[in-house]
C-alpha cells in the first residue's frame, strides 16, 4: 500500500472510538520498529518528521525510508506527516517532496495570522488538480507548554483552547484536523513540581486534562477529527534504567494513560508520542554500554533501541490507543 493521508483513518477512528499513534522519527531504527510493532498488531499508523528530524536525518532519505516500512508491510496504512511546520514555506516542501500530511503551527502568533497562515497551507494542499492528490492539513489552537525540537513554550505562556473560537477556525481555513490544548506538554519534563501533588510513593502526580474542554469542542465540531500533541507518558521504567545507568532525570512524569485512553474514546483521533519513544532508545543504549562497554559495534546497541522502542509502540496501540487490528 502506497503512503495514505489522514483524511480516512481519522474518519473510521472518530466512528471506532480509537486514536492513531503519531510516533516521530528521525533514523532508521525508530521507523522500524514503529512499524514492525504497527504491522504485528495491524494498526494504521502516522510517522511524523519534525523540523529538527528534517534537518538531522534529511527529508529525501526519511521518505525513503518509510517507503521501505511501506513495501514491508503492505497492508498496514501507514500516513507521512510534518510535525510542528513553523511556516508556509516547510509546508510547501515537505509537501512537494511528497509527504502525504502536514502541521501548520502558527498558535504562537495572532489568532487573525493563525487563520491566514493555515488557510493559505490548506488551498495548496487540498488543490487536488494541481497536486495530483490530496495532502491532509492539522493546525493547532491553544498553546502547549514545554520543550521539544523547535518547539519551547514557558511554563506560564501556555493557553487552553478556546472553544468559542474552534468552528469559526475550521470553517475559515479548511483544516482537517485541529490540535488543541488540554493541559498536555512537550518534553520529559512536562510539569513542575509546584504544579503537582506527590503520591504515597513519592512519585509525582501531574494535574488532570481538561476534558471539559475536549467535549464543548466535540460539541461545536461534531464528528472532526481533534489532536493531542505532547502526550507521553514517560514510562518510569525507562526512566530508572536511565538513572541506574549513568543518566540524570529527576522528577520527569508525563501524561497518565489512562486519561490518554478516555479522550481517544471520545473525538480525539490521533495522539502524538515521541518522548516516550526517545525514553526508550536511551534507556537502551546507556544499559547496554553498562552491561558492554567493551562493545563499539553500532548494531548491538542501537539493536536493543530498536527493541525497546517497538516493546513502547506495542504497549501504546494496545493499551492507549485501541487501533490495534484497525488497519
Amino acid at each position: 500500500m502506497p503512503l495514505v493521508n489522514s483524511k480516512e483513518i481519522m474518519k473510521k477512528a472518530y466512528k471506532g472510538g480509537y486514536a492513531i499513534g503519531a510516533f516521530n522519527v528521525n533514523n532508521m531504527e525508530i521507523v522500524q520498529a514503529i512499524t514492525e510493532a504497527a504491522g504485528e498488531l495491524k494498526s494504521p499508523v502516522i510517522l511524523q518528521v519534525s523540523k529538527g528530524a528534517r534537518a538531522y536525518a534529511n527529508s529525501k532519505y526519511l521518505k525513503h525510508m518509510v517507503e521501505a516500512a511501506c513495501e514491508n508491510y503492505p497492508d498496514i496504512p501507514i500516513v507521512l506527516h510534518l510535525d510542528h511546520g513553523d511556516s508556509f514555506e516547510l509546508c510547501k516542501a515537505c509537501i512537494d517532496d511528497g509527504f502525504t500530511s502536514v502541521m501548520i503551527d502558527y498558535s504562537g502568533h495572532p489568532y487573525e495570522e493563525n487563520v491566514e497562515v493555515t488557510k493559505k497551507v490548506c488551498d495548496y494542499a487540498h488543490d487536488v488538480k494541481a497536486r495530483g492528490r490530496y495532502i491532509t492539513v492539522e493546525a493547532e489552537l491553544g498553546t502547549l507548554a514545554g520543550v521539544e525540537d523547535e518547539v519551547q513554550v514557558e511554563f506560564g505562556k501556555s493557553s487552553y483552547t478556546d472553544p468559542e473560537q474552534v468552528q469559526d477556525f475550521v470553517n475559515r481555513t479548511g483544516v482537517d484536523s485541529l490540535a488543541i490544548a488540554i493541559g498536555t506538554s512537550h518534553g520529559a519534563y512536562k510539569f513542575k513540581a509546584e504544579q503537582c501533588e506527590r503520591n504515597k510513593d513519592g512519585i509525582l502526580v501531574p494535574p488532570p486534562l481538561r476534558f471539559d474542554i475536549l467535549k464543548e469542542v466535540e460539541e461545536r465540531l461534531p464528528g472532526f477529527p481533534i489532536v493531542l500533541h505532547g502526550s507521553s507518558s514517560v514510562p518510569q521504567e525507562y526512566v530508572k534504567i536511565i538513572n541506574e545507568h549513568g543518566g540524570k532525570m529527576p522528577d520527569a512524569i508525563g501524561i497518565p494513560e489512562d486519561q490518554l485512553r478516555e479522550a481517544s474514546k471520545l473525538a480525539v483521533c490521533k495522539i502524538n508520542i515521541d518522548s516516550d519513544l526517545r525514553l526508550g532508545m536511551t534507556a537502551a543504549v546507556r544499559k547496554h554500554f553498562d552491561e558492554h562497554p567493551d562493545h563499539f559495534d553500532p548494531r548491538q546497541y542501537l539493536g536493543d533501541g530498536r527493541k525497546y522502542v517497538k516493546d513502547v509502540v506495542k504497549h501504546k496501540i494496545l493499551e492507549v490507543l485501541g487501533s490495534e487490528n484497525q488497519a
